[in-house]
């Protein structure tokens, strides 16, 4: 923002939401932060002119969340924000309910399938869930090949139709 131009707080989150609309998610990059429910809050602090952002990690040992703090704060110094604080909260824990409508269609087309139910019921990720519909061919004729997928969020299936393998994203 060039020197001597105020925009009113409200502005600025607002410019700041649309600057973060394009930060991805580092492993699996179709999808944004704002689809996954990461980010949580935007905060404009008048008195030192500080931009909050509040995110939420999928679990508290993402390996993802360093990388996510960084392209924060470089979306948002890029397009004009000097001062920017990453707050990270655990309190409500993240809950695959916060993924977006647009972000499991974006799961269901890059090849995952997408939570099937809603937090809390577990039958998907205690293997209680018999089938889950393929993400490569929509055949709902799935099996679980193993609780744990290529990220401690995902299990292993395979369609017994078209022989793929696909991630399921676990609901938590």
């Amino acid at each position: 923002m060039p020197s001597g131009t105020i925009k009113a707080p409200l502005e600025r989150i607002l410019e700041a939401r649309r600057l973060l609309h394009a930060v991805c998610d580092p492993e699996i990059p179709v999808l944004t932060i704002e689809d996954l429910g990461i980010l949580r809050d935007l905060r404009w602090h008048e008195a030192d002119e500080t931009l909050e952002v509040v995110i939420t990690p999928t679990y508290s040992g993402c390996p993802a969340m360093n990388a996510i703090e960084v392209n924060i704060r470089a979306a948002l110094q890029e397009g004009g924000f000097e001062r920017v604080r990453v707050a990270t909260v655990l309190r409500p824990a993240w809950t695959t309910d916060w993924i977006s409508a647009t972000g499991r269609q974006k799961l269901f087309e890059y090849g995952i399938a997408p939570p099937a139910e809603a937090s809390y019921d577990k039958k998907a990720l205690l293997g209680e869930r018999q089938a889950l519909t393929c993400p490569h061919c929509g055949s709902a004729n799935t099996q679980m090949i193993s609780q744990f997928g290529s990220t401690a969020c995902k299990a292993l299936f395979r369609c017994l139709d078209c022989l793929e393998p696909f991630d399921y994203f676990k609901c938590h």
